[in-house]
């Protein structure tokens, strides 16, 4: 069993690495305007991709996976235990969602819980992120795609792993993304979401 000091270093590791804000650091080094003054202002990939700049997304979507995964890396390669590990995915997930750097408003969590979802399992992580570009590619809402991959993420924990630990985990972390969530589920019933490939936001910084 991991002992309390254990849980505690995992749990500001993984804070620390999630509050890693690389929407904006990518953004500056593209001279891309700040993510969070455009679109839906989430400090993103997909609002990142709204810039124009499909290679800054990449980096983002790259950037804000990697946070989940490496903070759970790094926790087992110092000997934390099965809990401690998950708790360090899980305050990664929280530091992206709610970054001391950032003011404590930071994204929506999808690419960081993508990464956690990793750290537990290749095969979770896979059929999660089907899930998520099934409905995108037949919808074109990354919103929606989102969400069916939080619903889908507790059943395919239990399912592939058979650990309450594990789906507890996963199950808090997709509740917190669907919340962070809700004012695109209101304007997916409104029917003003925006999809991908739509207008685009305003072009890269010049200075």
């Amino acid at each position: 069993m991991d002992s309390a000091l254990n849980l505690l270093v995992s749990a500001v590791l993984g804070y620390l690495l999630g509050s890693v804000p690389f929407a904006v650091i990518v953004s500056r080094a593209f001279r891309l305007a700040d993510p969070r003054s455009f679109g839906s202002g989430n400090p993103g990939a997909t609002n990142v991709l709204r810039s124009g700049s499909k290679a800054a997304a990449l980096l983002t979507l790259l950037g804000d996976a990697a946070k989940g995964w490496l903070a759970m890396l790094v926790a087992a390669k110092v000997g934390a235990g099965d809990t401690a590990v998950a708790v360090a995915g899980l305050a990664a997930f929280l530091g992206h969602v709610f970054p001391f750097t950032l003011g404590f408003r930071g994204g929506k969590g999808v690419a960081t819980a993508l990464g956690v979802l990793l750290g537990f399992s290749g095969a979770l992580a896979g059929v999660t992120a089907a899930v998520w570009l099934t409905v995108v590619v037949f919808t074109r809402y990354s919103s929606l795609g989102a969400l069916a991959a939080a619903a889908a993420a507790p059943v395919a924990s239990w399912w592939l792993l058979a650990s309450g630990e594990i789906t507890v985990t996963v199950t808090v972390m997709c509740a917190v993304l669907v919340y962070r969530h809700k004012s695109n589920i209101r304007k997916l019933l409104a029917g003003s979401e925006g999809r991908i490939g739509g207008p685009k936001s305003p072009p890269a910084k010049n200075v």
